[in-house]
């Protein structure tokens, strides 16, 4: 009997390597190496072939008419916004989450609002019919017009689509099926990578739209090789505490719509339901005015929100003072502490610094540093700020604080919301006042402070 070759795969970039190491040589990842059978390529080169075949023709690209896809609304809003206005015909979504945070629900709703007018399939290769349909039954969805697969090999499954031949079609979940060309296990790396890059083949031939679930690693990124990202056309994960009753999905790769889009909902008895006002979940509510708190209007794709970031100073206890950040990016902190100190003269080298963004929301974006500096500020001196302060803006190196993007967009959200004074860089002054709005404009963050004390003191 032949010895079976194998190779050892990365989970992050797919890249093969004799013999095992330490350290990926392609991508320079650590401990991502898995050993795998070695697969024959023959086949799935003739396929490509194939398809080059059918699809490769030289052309110019002024002699090529684009057409605008239109979009198909799935029926709930907030997943129309990640989405970027609904799904589009041979779209191929990939949407990842922690066990237990709503993928199923929320695509189980979206294709039984989809199935009263289009020919919709879910194929569910975790859970059996009788699990499916006791969910579609708690959840008192109409799904009359949904079919349902239970089956993880491939070549039924796409046996089924050709013979269906639906508008929309649902894997749930991609690290479950299996192809018998592979002689791999389930949830191997060859066998994903061969699986999705078959369904979205299928996906681009048909104009089917392909929604493939997919599982996530402790470290909360989509498990399998990062290709898989690259395959697909748009990339959305769930975010938020599964503790919580509000779920978050962004999307972090969009071909069609807005990279970073973010769509809030909250999880009920009957499924998820979208959050007409998410900046109420953001902000707390406070029956007096505290220290240590400040509102901070961030975007979020094309959408500002209102997010309340608290800070706590407090006196350590040990050589080294802790700084621990949760929603905001943890380096940051530091070096936004010694920008205060450098140029504000506030010194916070012998205390403890914790600074949260209320309600399991994470900022990525760099406006949200004069925000957790003015709350750091609130909490060390234990005077809080106006109630009806909103804040953004960058802060360099230098002590300077620069412009962010949309911010006028993000003061007529705030007033929109009642309120009534923004503390906002110099660049992104507006130029028409703006109705039951004080804009204070400042350029540098020793300024900033002084214009927040004139303020509390008048």
């Amino acid at each position: 009997m032949a010895k079976v070759k194998t190779v050892h795969v990365c989970s992050e970039c797919g890249g093969k390597s004799p013999r095992w190491q330490g350290q990926c040589p392609h991508c320079n990842a650590w401990n991502t190496l898995i050993e795998s059978v070695v697969e024959p390529e023959a086949p799935v080169a003739k396929r490509f072939a194939a398809l080059a075949g059918e699809t490769s023709r030289l052309q110019t690209l002024a002699d090529i008419k684009p057409q605008e896809s239109a979009r198909v609304p799935t029926g709930i809003e907030e997943f129309d916004r990640v989405l970027g206005g609904g799904l589009v015909p041979g779209g191929v979504v990939l949407i990842g989450g922690d066990p237990g945070i709503g993928k199923s629900t929320l695509l189980l709703q979206a294709l039984a609002l989809l199935s009263g007018h289009l020919k919709a399939l879910y194929v569910s290769g975790e859970e059996s019919a009788e699990q499916v349909a006791l969910r579609a039954s708690r959840l008192q969805l109409d799904a009359h017009g949904l079919q349902l697969l239970p089956e993880i090999n491939l070549e039924r499954i796409l046996g089924n689509l050709r013979d269906i031949k639906p508008d929309v079609a649902v894997i749930d979940s991609i690290q479950t099926v299996y192809s018998e060309a592979l002689s791999s296990a389930p949830g191997s790396v060859a066998q994903v990578r061969e699986c999705a890059a078959q369904l979205t083949r299928f996906a681009k031939q048909s104009g089917t739209t392909l929604i493939m679930v997919g599982h996530v690693t402790k470290d909360g990124t989509l498990a399998g090789p990062r290709v898989l990202e690259h395959i697909v056309d748009t990339v959305l994960y769930f975010e938020g505490d599964t503790h919580s009753s509000f779920r978050l999905v962004r999307a972090f790769k969009n071909r069609f719509g807005a990279v970073n889009e973010l769509g809030v909902f909250a999880m009920t008895e009957k499924g998820l339901k979208g959050v007409s006002n998410p900046s109420a979940i953001f902000l707390s509510q406070h029956g007096q005015q505290v220290p240590g708190s400040c509102v901070l209007v961030t975007q979020e794709g094309t959408r500002p929100l209102l997010v309340e970031i608290q800070a706590l100073v407090d006196s350590a206890h040990s050589p080294s003072p802790r700084r621990l950040s949760v929603g905001l990016e943890q380096n940051r902190l530091a070096m936004l502490l010694a920008v205060l100190h450098r140029h504000a003269g506030v010194v916070c080298f012998d205390q403890d610094v914790f600074v949260n963004a209320v309600g399991g929301v994470k900022i990525a974006e760099p406006a949200a540093d004069l925000a957790v500096l003015l709350a750091i500020v609130s909490s060390l001196t234990n005077r809080p700020l106006p109630r009806e302060l909103v804040v953004f803006g960058e802060v360099g190196l230098a002590g300077e604080i620069r412009p962010a993007p949309r911010g006028q967009e993000r003061l007529k959200e705030s007033a929109k919301l009642g309120f009534k004074l923004a503390l906002v860089p110099k660049a992104n002054a507006p130029r028409h006042d703006i109705p039951g709005m004080r804009v204070v404009a400042v350029e540098r963050i020793e300024e900033a402070l002084e214009r927040l004390r004139e303020l509390a003191d008048g």
